[in-house]
């Protein structure tokens, strides 16, 4: 789990309630093994996770991190409506980002994150 103020991470595998906020899905499939009980979802954000192209191209590499945060960041800018719905929750408190890959380091979350962050900052809501 990697905490932020206002913005935290957390695989979907890690035991829920770690830390505080409105736990979002921001995966475009399903985790495997995992139930929507178990999950405690406040809500499922698939529209805001990287296109299946280019999540298939980074296949979780970190030598293609740099090019891939360029890439997501430039389909957020272009997804307004999901990047809203994401920054609406965090309007309203602190807010989990939830993830299922194994690498904590580089995965859509942790640029998720960043550019929410970077949108509040911009827009003078955080």
């Amino acid at each position: 789990m990697t905490d932020a103020p206002d913005i935290a991470l957390a695989r979907v595998y890690d035991a829920p309630g770690a830390a505080p906020g409105a736990r979002l899905l921001v995966d475009r499939v399903w985790p495997r093994g995992v139930s929507k009980e178990a999950l405690e979802l406040d809500d499922w954000i698939r529209e805001v996770a990287p296109s299946d192209a280019l999540r298939k191209w980074f296949h979780h590499d970190p030598g293609k991190w740099d090019a891939f945060q360029r890439c997501y960041c430039a389909e957020l800018d272009q997804n307004d409506e999901a990047v809203e719905r994401c920054l609406s929750w965090r309007r309203k408190g602190p807010v989990v980002l939830l993830y299922g890959a194994k690498d904590r380091e580089h995965n859509q979350a942790v640029v998720l994150r960043a550019y929410l962050h970077e949108q509040l900052r911009q827009g003078g809501a955080a």
